[in-house]
């Protein structure tokens, strides 16, 4: 599930569940609404991804890569290490900033944590 969020200066995805080949129908809708807002800094929160494969990759970066030619920049938030690892396995790392300072929420980590093992929460 991806969720679109705006303020005068930001747009804000907020993403859970899996970001992979099987929601990629979806990501083409995104990114045209993203980038027809046009606003200056985009930020993508990551707490509730629970999975991220090279098709996910790809998006986030047709998404980082479209705001970066408009002059504005991209920040990923409660981006998961492994998640990072991707990014940065496809060459891609440089076109974000991380928010370091981002805290998410006490269940995500949790929850990610349970899908990981197979299990729920």
């Amino acid at each position: 599930m991806i969720e679109i969020a705006t303020s005068a200066t930001t747009t804000t995805l907020v993403i859970a569940g899996d970001l992979d080949l099987a929601e990629r129908d979806q990501f083409p809708e995104i990114a045209a609404r993203v980038v027809g807002l046009r606003r200056q800094l985009l930020v993508i929160d990551m707490c509730g991804v629970t999975f991220m494969d090279s098709t996910g990759a790809a998006f986030l970066i047709s998404l980082a890569d479209s705001s970066r030619k408009r002059g504005g920049a991209t920040v990923l938030r409660g981006a998961d290490p492994r998640d990072l690892f991707v990014l940065e396995v496809c060459g891609a790392l440089d076109l974000f900033r991380l928010d370091s300072d981002h805290r998410c929420p006490e269940g995500q980590d949790e929850q990610s944590a349970a899908s990981q093992a197979g299990s729920s929460v």
